[in-house]
């Protein structure tokens, strides 16, 4: 039996079940959901069995009381399947009162429902991501966000265990938990491949039962990983796929991308709009992102040893990394993550910010001084052009190397050594 890794969001989850009626855990499939919420779940009720499926939704459909019947937390894995169950968990909530009640999960959006109730008050929605580095135990955690936000002149230490190569591999391999626990790396980024097979051969289908062209679903993937980490428009993709003689309206591709972000495998960048002292305009383009770095591999191609060679393609690939960890940590310290981009050129990768008003810039460097002298340069500028509270943290994130503090303040700090 495969080792259980502690997952971050287990935290969130115990605590969301003191504080709403029902928890929703959402996220891509194979992201460890099921393993999280089994582990807390005193009924469980797995709808992708065919013969379980058909029991309860002859209970939705007829109204029967059993539907809801069970210790609990009574948990329902792949609610999506069954929609209607939405409404029923909230009035059951309603009758009963208190909280921990239920716990669904779900690794696809239903289709929209305007009737469906929000569930405000009554639900509380989570989204579970595939494995950051130091859920992995891929990171030493000598650097927490958390206590960069409680102390700005907080020192930095710790050494990065792994050189560029690992860090490729852990790229490619992805934080999708059967991977991480493969000891086997061969094995480890064949399932990471498998993930983008399924994707497009049958989970883009089973979405919303809308029969759709296996090649032209991949070459879309394929064409949204070039622009990986980016701004750039969807017409782009319209241009790479007709070049392949796939021809596509921008209807039709924003059908796909669309039915991918339903499958939580899209998770675009917003943009952070601060008030800025500068005339600078700021853009408000989304940063293209998949919510693992591993899609974008896969859907290239790209061995380790393909990034390795290809230092314009693993920066970008590396970034997508980083942005997922960032996520994972960002939840865990009340915060979201943002890109900033403004019409005098200035950008920055990510911004943290908490929704008490703090916030962090980030820079993204694959490692080399002058790579990391110049992210600091961008993010002193930053902290210079917004007219708001000072940032709590500037922060560089490298591939390798080790954490220090520079003299001007900013951090540098390899994604080895960061935990939230």
């Amino acid at each position: 039996m495969k080792k259980y890794l502690d997952r971050l969001l287990d935290r969130t989850i115990e605590e969301s079940l003191k504080e709403a009626g029902c928890v929703v855990i959402e996220g891509p499939k194979w992201s460890g959901k099921s393993t999280s919420a089994k582990r807390l779940a005193k009924t469980i009720v797995e709808l992708q069995w065919p013969a379980v499926y058909k029991k309860y939704k002859i209970y939705s459909d007829t109204g029967d009381p059993a539907l809801l019947e069970g210790e609990t937390p009574l948990m329902f894995d792949e609610w999506q399947m069954i929609p209607d169950l939405w409404d029923y968990i909230r009035a059951e909530v309603d009758r009963r009162g208190g909280r921990g009640h239920f716990i669904i999960t779900g690794s696809a959006k239903p289709k929209d429902n305007p009737l469906r109730h929000s569930g405000i008050g009554r639900m509380k929605s989570l989204v579970m991501r595939p494995m950051s580095l130091w859920e992995s135990e891929d990171s030493n955690g000598a650097v927490s966000i958390k206590e960069l936000f409680g102390n700005p002149n907080a020192r930095a230490s710790g050494t990065a265990k792994q050189s560029l190569a690992d860090i490729a591999f852990i790229l490619c391999r992805g934080g999708w938990p059967e991977a991480v626990t493969e000891s086997d790396k061969a094995v480890a980024l064949k399932l990471a491949a498998n993930y983008v097979d399924r994707l497009v051969q049958t989970d883009i289908v089973e979405i919303d039962g809308i029969k759709r062209n296996e090649a032209r679903a991949k070459a879309i993937l394929r064409a949204y990983a070039r622009i990986i980490s980016s701004s750039a428009p969807l017409t782009n993709i319209v241009k790479d796929i007709e070049l392949k003689e796939f021809v596509s309206d921008p209807r039709t591709l924003e059908k796909y991308v669309n039915a991918y972000r339903k499958l939580y495998v899209i998770e675009d960048v917003e943009a952070w709009s601060p008030a800025l002292r500068s005339k600078a305009t700021l853009r408000r383009a989304d940063t293209r992102q998949f919510v693992d770095p591993s899609i974008a591999a896969a859907a290239l191609n790209a061995s380790p040893q393909d990034l390795v060679n290809d230092l314009n393609t693993f920066g970008l690939l590396f970034e997508s990394l980083v942005i997922r960890d960032l996520r994972i940590y960002a939840e865990r310290v009340d915060g979201d993550v943002f890109n900033y981009r403004d019409s005098l050129g200035l950008e920055a990768d990510a911004v943290i910010h908490l929704h008490n008003g703090k916030w962090a810039a980030i820079e993204v460097k694959l490692g080399g001084q002058e790579a990391i002298e110049q992210g600091a340069k961008h993010l002193l500028r930053l902290k210079e052009r917004v007219d708001k509270n000072a940032p709590e943290f500037l922060l560089v994130i490298t591939a390798t190397g080790f954490s220090y503090r520079r003299e001007d303040g900013v951090y540098v700090v390899p994604i080895g050594c960061l935990k939230d």
